[in-house]
């Protein structure tokens, strides 16, 4: 019994967190919260997961793609607002086609600038001749599903090019529910969500994160699957956001990703696109959007001030291969199939916690992210 009780004081932490990210930062808050010793490891440089941003001459760079807060949950967004005050910003993008610029999500302004319709019934009327002579009653793919909802025009011009460069394959080789993610509306509500609430946070996600880590010991450039051993060793429960089959060592296959690169450079010019996201919609562009990061804060510091000078970055989507960072989850058959297999494992570990987009092979909007973490949470612990 005495040998029993001193193993048992060997552990120094009750739960290792693997991922700063969202879902290990409010976990690790949580049980830290609840008097629980958390220690946090993440193999980056950074905390923040993939909303970690850079401060670049006073602007807050969204480093691996754009993240804009939106919810109508109100327990997360009033959680959320424990550690950052959000502004207003409104995801209101433009989509740019060989130089014609339209508004996004699909409204009047859209329609008005395709076919120089004014009313709602107009538009409808257009949408709806366009469906009829395709010839499609029940959308098969990603392509029919799209000339379904907005039209043959719509789909050539803002859809086609775009989402075959995001996902690298042809539009009739989609599913069909990818699309179904995009609003079309038949108003001039040009807010590309529906949210209650929607805002960035002042001074960038890192400063969120940060608050939320705050008296909890982290270990960045640590990577849990070289040290497992070690780590495991000092703790009773783990928490593990990173990829799936990697915790496996890939023992039943690779899941498969799409991946993105960036271009981001540093101008010395105060306005380059006037907006904070404009997606290129025509395959001949490589890139599929740009961001100019300094408008998703109204182009001023966290004092208020206004920003000289820009940063902007361009968005090059790609296949995934093995080292590239996984972003975006091919929720086939196939991969769901293999996903599940992994999953079975999974249950099968008893000190360990899966979670996150990783974790469960799934893209989450964030803050299905950190409501599923305050529920596992307040679950286990």
């Amino acid at each position: 019994m005495g040998k029993v009780q001193s193993l048992v004081e060997m552990k120094e932490y009750d739960y290792l967190i693997v991922g700063a990210g969202l879902y290990g930062s409010v976990f690790a808050h949580e049980a830290n919260k609840r008097g629980k010793k958390v220690l946090v490891v993440d193999r980056r440089n950074h905390i923040g997961g993939n909303v970690y941003t850079e401060n670049i001459d006073g602007i807050n760079v969204h480093k691996y793609g754009a993240h804009i807060f939106h919810t109508n949950n109100q327990m997360v967004w009033d959680y959320l607002n424990q550690f950052a005050e959000f502004n207003r910003y409104t995801n209101s993008p433009i989509a740019n086609y060989k130089g014609e610029l339209y508004s996004l999500p699909f409204n009047m302004y859209t329609f008005n600038r395709m076919w120089g319709v004014i009313t709602p019934q107009e538009a409808k009327k257009k949408i709806e001749e366009q469906r009829l002579e395709a010839g499609i009653d029940e959308p098969q793919n990603l392509e029919e599903q799209a000339i379904s909802l907005v039209g043959n025009d719509i789909y050539e011009k803002l859809v086609k090019g775009y989402t075959e460069k995001q996902w690298g394959r042809e539009c009739r080789n989609l599913p069909a529910f990818i699309i179904k993610r995009l609003p079309v509306r038949f108003t001039f509500n040009n807010n590309y969500f529906n949210a209650r609430f929607q805002g960035i946070p002042i001074g960038g996600y890192t400063r969120l994160i940060e608050r939320m880590l705050d008296g909890i010991e982290v270990r960045l450039g640590v990577d849990y699957i070289q040290n497992r051993t070690e780590l495991n060793g000092q703790s009773d429960k783990v928490v593990y956001t990173g990829a799936i089959d990697e915790y496996f060592e890939f023992s039943r296959g690779h899941l498969e990703y799409r991946t993105i690169s960036f271009g981001t450079e540093r101008l010395d010019i105060d306005n380059y696109q006037g907006n904070a996201v404009i997606n290129y919609t025509d395959s001949e562009i490589p890139w599929t959007r740009i961001i100019e990061h300094k408008w998703f804060e109204f182009g001023k510091d966290v004092y208020g001030n206004e920003i000289s000078g820009t940063v902007i970055s361009k968005e090059y989507s790609k296949e995934w291969t093995v080292g590239d960072e996984p972003y975006y989850p091919v929720n086939d058959e196939k991969n769901n199939n293999l996903y599940q297999r992994y999953r079975d494992l999974a249950d099968k570990e008893d000190s360990v916690i899966f979670g996150g987009r990783l974790g469960d092979y799934k893209y989450y909007d964030m803050d299905v992210v950190v409501g599923m973490a305050l529920e596992k949470a307040g679950e286990v612990i």
